[in-house]
């Protein structure tokens, strides 16, 4: 069932908060560093020795992970915007210039990524085109 899925990738979060707790800690920061990025590394390890092992997901468990997977993107959005802005402005102009470098550069590449991996609307479509 879907809640299976839930289950599997709040436990993940679970794990991954407290790992990303106590990294945080142990460089002494008071504050969660990389949980969610433990979090889906542990869920891709889980998922991969599964498949290693052949044991596969029932359907609705796989439906419950595409859920959350979907929510990934927002979930991480929304947890950078209580980040504190004002105080990395006081840190200097080189961490805006890095942060515009870094956005224009990540927008004056969507272009060229796309171009690389644009396939056919139609799959009966043939991807070379006659003269």
């Amino acid at each position: 069932m879907e809640i299976f899925g839930l289950g599997l990738v709040a436990l993940c979060m679970f794990i991954g908060s407290l790992v990303g707790r106590l990294f945080g800690t142990a460089i002494g920061i008071s504050g969660d560093v990389g949980g969610v990025g433990f979090s889906m590394l542990l869920l891709i390890l889980i998922t991969s020795y599964m498949e290693g092992k052949k044991i596969s997901f029932h359907t609705n468990t796989e439906k419950g992970i595409l859920l959350l997977s979907a929510l990934y993107i927002p979930v991480v959005v929304a947890m950078s915007s209580i980040q504190n802005v004002v105080a990395a402005f006081e840190g200097g102009l080189v961490a805006f210039t890095a942060g515009g470098v870094a956005t224009l550069g990540g927008l004056l590449l969507v272009p060229v990524i796309t171009k690389l991996t644009v396939k056919s609307a139609n799959p009966n479509e043939s991807t070379i085109k006659k003269a």
